[in-house]
């Protein structure tokens, strides 16, 4: 069987805005990893370590933004802002179809 490996956040699919590209992001915003930090080449057992380390940050902060220190909060604005301006670069659009 053939392992398969994450693209990385800048070959994602809608512009990094994937569960796994959100991820990512949550995981710059508590500096588990660099901002520079795309996940290419990431195999699913480093992708499933990685989502563990992300859900443990999350939960003192009941997994809600607005529940964040302001410093984390300000970040969170800052890298998400930054995502979605280049998600929609790309082409991403989020509005729901009439089949979604």
């Amino acid at each position: 069987m053939m392992k398969q490996h994450y693209a990385g956040l800048d070959q994602d699919e809608n512009g990094g805005l994937t569960h796994i590209g959100r991820m990512i992001l949550d995981a710059r915003v508590f500096g588990i990893l660099p901002e520079s930090e795309t996940c290419a080449g990431w195999d699913a057992a480093q992708i499933q370590n990685l989502y563990e380390k992300v859900y443990a940050a999350w939960e003192p902060y009941a997994h809600l933004p607005s529940r964040l220190s302001d410093a984390l909060r300000q970040r969170h604005a800052r890298i998400y802002s930054e995502a979605i301006d280049n998600a929609r670069r790309c082409g991403w659009n989020a509005e729901l179809k009439d089949e979604d």
